[in-house]
């Protein structure tokens, strides 16, 4: 499978085209505006989300509510298009352009990504390294964990820290009604009160909150990814899409900074067979071995950065005057914590729907599930 996204953050919509879809996977707007919706949630999200209400339109590769097999074309509206239509207009004229931002903000695409595509009007940057692009990838993704769930594989998210503030419950299968309850998405509502106070006063201060987000699945058979070759092992292919989306600093696979103190002894889960199949008692590994899965829960940790737009700006240059300004201040959140794990359950959601093609291949979903049951029945009797 593959994907292409296209749009601006305050163009006329943001496309997506996915390719490789088997057939007859059961599909509608009901399996992805509810993705769209949680990405636009969570405690200390700005004014952009009250004036967006993300809906996906299904331009192609969907019949009678299935796929065809068909490249699959959705679009998502910017409403908020209506107030920048001469400022995004693709006809040439009116420069500079209204809203020209020249005042690199710290932290963001700006500065870089004008020097390398000699933009001066730093919009040309920001428009479409701006955030707003995850609500395509989120809808992608979504029908990825659609596919996912038809093959017995459940995802969840959670907020495991923000600002420091920990959450205290321990992650469990049982809580996520309480968890998708949460503005902050997480099932201890002590750290969440405490949460609220800080992103309230980051607020006041015009500053931004980052946090560590975690994602786990389960239900995945033994086996995708693979050892043999660097670019095909599936914690290298997790990692490069966690770090893709905006403001992804760092990655962990399982307990892997907390491993890396530990002696060995300590560290790896040891095997044991029990009622004819392969068992461990702990998960350290957070499910992948080598590359591959090894049929335990996956477990990834990402540690998210304060948002780069700041109400009080740090210092900058200017880059047409190259004058010491502050920078450029953009309607922002004080943070978008929550709602980046939503964006990367489903960004890693299709690495792992990817995986499974890849190994299980078949032109159509009931193809795709017999493979997948034969999998599992063999890993239980190997």
């Amino acid at each position: 499978m593959r994907y292409l996204t296209a749009g601006e953050s305050h163009g006329p919509q943001l496309t997506a085209i996915i390719e490789g879809l088997p057939s007859q996977l059961p599909l509608g707007k009901g399996d992805i505006d509810p993705w769209l919706r949680r990405r636009q949630g969570g405690y200390g999200r700005g004014r952009r989300m009250v004036i967006e209400t993300d809906e996906a339109e299904i331009l192609s590769g969907v019949r009678a509510g299935r796929t065809t097999g068909a490249p699959v074309t959705l679009a998502i509206a910017n409403k908020d298009h209506r107030n920048w239509t001469e400022i995004m207009s693709p006809e040439p004229g009116g420069e500079p352009r209204k809203k020209a931002l020249t005042d690199a903000r710290p932290g963001h695409a700006d500065l870089t990504g004008g020097v390398k595509y000699r933009h001066k009007d730093l919009r040309d940057v920001l428009e479409r390294a701006s955030a707003r692009e995850t609500a395509a990838r989120v809808a992608v993704g979504s029908i990825a964990l659609k596919l996912l769930s038809e093959l017995g594989v459940e995802g969840a998210n959670y907020v495991s820290s923000l600002a420091g503030i920990e959450t205290k419950v321990p992650f469990s299968w049982d809580a996520l009604e309480a968890i998708e309850n949460s503005d902050l998405r997480t099932p201890d509502e002590d750290a969440a009160a405490m949460m609220r106070e800080r992103i309230d006063q980051a607020k006041k201060d015009g500053d931004t909150l980052g946090g560590i987000l975690e994602v786990r699945f389960r239900g995945l058979p033994v086996g995708l990814g693979s050892f043999v070759h660097y670019d095909r092992k599936l914690d290298g292919k997790i990692a490069q899409a966690a770090l893709s989306v905006q403001a992804m600093k760092g990655v962990e696979i399982g307990r892997a900074f907390e491993n890396a103190v530990q002696p060995g002894s300590r560290v790896h889960d040891a095997v044991y067979y029990r009622e004819g199949t392969y068992a461990r008692d702990t998960n350290g590994a957070g499910g992948l071995e080598a590359g591959m899965t090894n049929g335990e829960e996956l477990i990834v940790r990402v540690a998210m950065k304060p948002i780069a737009t700041l109400m009080k700006p740090l210092p900058t240059v200017n880059v047409v005057t190259h004058e010491a300004v502050g920078a450029a201040r953009e309607r922002s959140d004080t943070t978008a914590v929550p709602a980046a794990g939503v964006i990367l359950q489903c960004v890693i959601g299709w690495v792992l729907a990817e995986a499974m093609l890849e190994k299980f291949g078949g032109d159509t979903l009931p193809e795709l599930q017999e493979r997948v049951a034969a999998a599992r029945a063999f890993a239980q009797s190997y």
